[in-house]
């Protein structure tokens, strides 16, 4: 009896069991590939919180409602002999609107002149083309830039359902990949570009005017203006340039991602920038075409800071 206790215990086929160790790599359910799933998994999700977090606080910059501007009053008759600069001062300036078709400007121990309807309309024609135009330069190159971007990572986002797929997308991975798609469509779709940053672009774009003061620069570099590069208060010039370097770091690390959490990402980032490129098209076609106000303020610098 004491010579069995010290024999071996045999199981099937009569050989030897050992008493091996529990080690998470050698157990039957788990093996080597689903555990680095899982760890490229959470380092996806992490990676993307922080993506998200940093275009959302970004975007999310308290923005004023501007109140509408009272329109002045236009004076359609004037009586004969009245003088409205009495008690001005020398110099002072007086135009008045009559009947829609003259404009009378006098000044106070100057001289009187007037312009035609018809000189009128063609300078007002002239320069409300050069705005259009240059409002749609500034708002449709933030759109180009945008295109641009989900034409490069369009490939990439749609590699797991082409013909020479490495491998195919399991059932979590495929939840994973619609799942990050709903996140961007809200989170950086929705809240950043619909709510923030496309009425700000398109508020920006509408002040830019060629014939009436604007630098050069502004219309040449309209694009960047209208995001706020430059030209801008201090707060939106910072929030500009930090949202702008935070989104190129987490694009070079989304880069080193393997397959497939990268295309996943990259799924996710194309449907933000595709609501956000046709939510700048909406807000500038209801300001330009329609004519509607847009009650965003466009974060203008101040006289003293300019």
């Amino acid at each position: 009896a004491g010579d069995r206790k010290n024999e071996p215990q045999t199981g099937r086929n009569n050989e030897p069991q050992i008493n091996k160790p529990f080690c998470l790599l050698t157990n039957r359910n788990i093996n080597k590939t689903q555990i680095t799933m899982f760890i490229n998994a959470g380092l996806s999700l992490a990676l993307l919180s922080s993506a998200t977090n940093t275009m959302a606080c970004g975007f999310s910059v308290v923005t004023p409602v501007l109140s509408p501007v009272k329109q002045p009053q236009k004076i359609t008759s004037i009586e004969v002999g009245t003088n409205l600069l009495k008690n001005k001062p020398l110099g002072a300036k007086q135009s008045i609107h009559l009947d829609g078709m003259n404009i009378i400007t006098r000044y106070r121990g100057g001289t009187l002149k007037s312009a035609t309807g018809s000189n009128i309309g063609a300078s007002s024609t002239k320069r409300s083309l050069g705005d259009a135009l240059a409002s749609l330069w500034a708002a449709g190159g933030v759109v180009m830039i945008l295109a641009k971007s989900i034409k490069r990572i369009m490939p990439i986002a749609l590699e797991p359902f082409g013909k020479s797929v490495p491998v195919p997308l399991s059932n979590f991975q495929l939840g994973a990949y619609v799942t990050m798609c709903l996140w961007f469509a809200y989170v950086e779709g929705y809240k950043g570009f619909q709510l923030k940053f496309s009425p700000l672009v398109v508020a920006r774009a509408q002040t830019i005017k060629p014939f009436n003061g604007s630098p050069i620069h502004h219309t040449l570099l309209a694009p960047f203006y209208a995001m706020g590069l430059f030209h801008a208060t201090k707060k939106r010039k910072i929030v500009s340039w930090s949202v702008t370097t935070g989104v190129a770091v987490i694009v070079a690390a989304v880069k080193r991602l393997p397959y497939p959490w990268r295309n996943i990402i990259d799924a996710g980032v194309i449907v933000g920038l595709s609501w956000g490129s046709i939510s700048i098209i909406v807000e500038w076609v209801k300001a330009a075409l329609l004519g509607k106000d847009i009650a965003t303020d466009p974060a203008l610098p101040d006289a003293k800071t300019k």
